[in-house]
């Protein structure tokens, strides 16, 4: 386990971190704003700020607003793409739904022509894709089988749909509605469309605190195996891809600017969450709700950015910048 001096050092840091994106609605750098909440209504607690990091050993960090839910949206898409993987294999999940990223909003009616397939499986017509790959006799089948496979990722076996954001947004779904039945008319989908937005969408209204999804990302970062319980969420197999594509594909159409300034294997959604997974060290979940031009919370980015900068993050970050690695990584780790 981090030794308490270390531990105390760690949560000085990010309490230090979070007092300095609180200042101005977290503008770091110049020209960068809130631009928009989702929902609009969400202004209102516009002050809503909780930040948590899960080490792989167990150890967890927890700062400010931890204890309010809120909808995962598109950093679902992570856990269906693993569920979906697992059920169907690389190659036929490939076959299906890409890895590139697309270069365009998460909601773009976009595809890849060559391939006749979404680009990835982080934006909406890749995650729709993703959702409809999953297995299960039923929608209502579908969802218990994510679900499960949520509360595992979590460790609260309580882990559930919010039924009112879930309604929400099957009524203000005519985007994904179309973007359905024009991939169902191309190929790229099968099945009953309204049964898989309903998957899809269930996915997405499961509510977490932000230190449950510091343990979702834990988990990825612990080989798929949660480091609180011991289970074991994710077949190690397919680790690799679902971080992949989580680096490359993870930040919307920002997702370039992010692998450069910030360097964490991330995903993000318009609820105001973001998670990052440093793969054999630590898992962390960011919320608060406004979000910049591209839907990104924008104190998020700014206390990630930050985070890595102080800590030597970066995945390309040469290994004597990092102090987090000698505070966090337990000794027992292995490669």
């Amino acid at each position: 386990m981090v030794a308490q001096k270390e531990r105390e050092l760690v949560q000085e840091q990010l309490e230090d971190l979070r007092n300095t994106c609180t200042a101005g609605r977290g503008s770091l750098l110049p020209g960068e704003e809130v631009v928009s909440y989702y929902p609009a209504e969400m202004e209102a607690r516009a002050d809503e700020f909780g930040l948590a990091g899960t080490n792989v050993d167990g150890t967890q960090w927890k700062v400010g607003d931890c204890d309010i839910r809120f909808p995962l949206h598109s950093i679902s898409k992570v856990f269906t793409y693993g569920l979906a993987l697992e059920d169907n294999g690389l190659d036929a999940t490939l076959d299906a739904v890409g890895v590139e990223p697309s270069g365009d909003p998460f909601n773009s009616i976009t595809f890849d022509d060559v391939h006749n397939r979404p680009f990835n499986p982080m934006i909406n017509a890749g995650a729709l894709v993703a959702a409809n790959l999953v297995k299960g006799s039923s929608k209502e089948e579908r969802v218990e089988r994510l679900l499960e496979r949520y509360r595992a990722y979590t460790g609260n076996p309580e882990l559930a749909v919010d039924q009112q954001i879930l309604d929400e947004q099957l009524v203000s779904n005519d985007r994904n509605l179309g973007l359905s039945y024009l991939m169902r008319s191309l190929g790229m989908l099968s099945g009953d469309i309204d049964d898989n937005l309903y998957v899809y969408l269930s996915a997405c209204s499961i509510t977490v605190t932000t230190p449950e999804l510091s343990v979702m990302a834990a988990t990825l970062a612990n080989g798929g195996v949660n480091p609180l319980t011991g289970d074991s969420a994710l077949h190690r197999e397919h680790l690799r891809t679902v971080i992949s594509v989580m680096s490359m594909c993870g930040m919307y159409d920002a997702a370039g600017e992010w692998a450069h300034d910030v360097g964490i294997p991330a995903k993000s959604g318009v609820s105001g969450g973001i998670m990052g997974t440093l793969p054999r060290y630590f898992g962390l979940g960011v919320y608060s709700p406004g979000l910049d031009r591209h839907g990104n919370s924008v104190r998020g980015v700014a206390v990630c950015r930050e985070l890595s900068r102080r800590f030597g993050l970066h995945v390309f970050a040469d290994p004597s910048e990092s102090r987090f690695g000698r505070v966090a990584q337990p000794d027992t780790l292995q490669a």
